[in-house]
């Protein structure tokens, strides 16, 4: 079996991206039949990887990708290669948006979703911009949660939440809130429970559906990255963000230009974490 983070370049992305399917449809079986019966959503984050590498995964069905850093996204989706072979690829943005990079991230071709909303003044201003557009269709939003009361994580206090989900949704009309994000903690011990990040967000969904009136399977749950995201499915996940396990270990050496200043990095997580 393949393991988090442990893929060898001999694998290839193909048969390590049917190993992950494979690990999460296993997930979806263990779930608890009181949890929403919602095929939960793979992205496959690909972050200082090559295009060629992404045309191939997407050769082998997969149609998700994620990226952290609006300038390298902006590079590969933009890419012509990419573009000609991959014409039912969606992106989603999972990194920190910098006010300064917002109309950058709406020019970005085939968004589909922006996983990482965690302010008013943010939903405002993006809200804005993909005004003018023009889209016919409304941007996938969802509201990031600080579950683990980490300063070197962004995201919304659980106290905050709600306030914030309720203007997206009278005051964005070019935004559909979809759901709520967390990053959580890294290298909880299963062993001790379940994750305890993960349970604040399941009860964050429970309380903002009940306070709205929205029915539980409209407000999806993006939480589980390689090393977790089994377990994340198993008590309710609907979106994993999954990256080394599929397309093998990163080098840093080679990422293309990121958009990453002191600005918007609130400590080394940031920029470590491993999906």
């Amino acid at each position: 079996m393949l393991r988090a983070g442990r893929m060898s370049a001999e694998v290839g992305v193909g048969i390590a991206l049917r190993a992950v399917n494979e690990r999460l449809q296993q997930a979806v079986a263990r779930r608890p039949q009181n949890l929403p019966a919602i095929q939960p959503r793979l992205v496959a984050v690909s972050k200082t990887k090559p295009a060629d590498m992404v045309i191939e995964a997407y050769n082998h069905g997969q149609r998700t990708f994620g990226e952290n850093y609006v300038q390298e996204l902006l590079e590969k989706a933009s890419n012509p290669n990419i573009l000609s072979a991959c014409p039912e690829i969606k992106w989603h943005f999972i990194g920190h948006l910098q006010k300064q990079n917002i109309n950058k991230l709406m020019a970005v071709p085939n968004l589909f979703m922006l996983e990482t909303v965690d302010s008013v003044k943010l939903a405002d201003k993006v809200n804005s911009s993909w005004q003018k557009k023009s889209s016919p269709e409304r941007l996938k939003v969802m509201v990031q949660i600080n579950t683990s009361g980490e300063e070197s994580k962004h995201g919304l206090l659980p106290s905050e939440m709600i306030a914030v989900v309720e203007h997206i949704i009278a005051k964005c009309p070019s935004l559909e809130f979809v759901g709520l994000m967390t990053i959580g903690s890294f290298g909880h011990d299963l062993s001790q429970g379940p994750n305890p990040d993960f349970q604040v967000l399941l009860s964050l969904r429970e309380e903002l559906c009940k306070k709205l009136s929205i029915p539980v399977d409209q407000v999806e749950l993006s939480m589980g990255m390689s090393g977790d995201f089994q377990h994340a499915i198993e008590v309710g996940s609907t979106n994993v963000r999954i990256g080394s396990t599929i397309f093998g270990e990163r080098d840093y050496s080679k990422k293309p230009t990121s958009d990453k200043t002191t600005a918007n990095l609130k400590g080394p997580v940031e920029v470590t974490q491993e999906h």
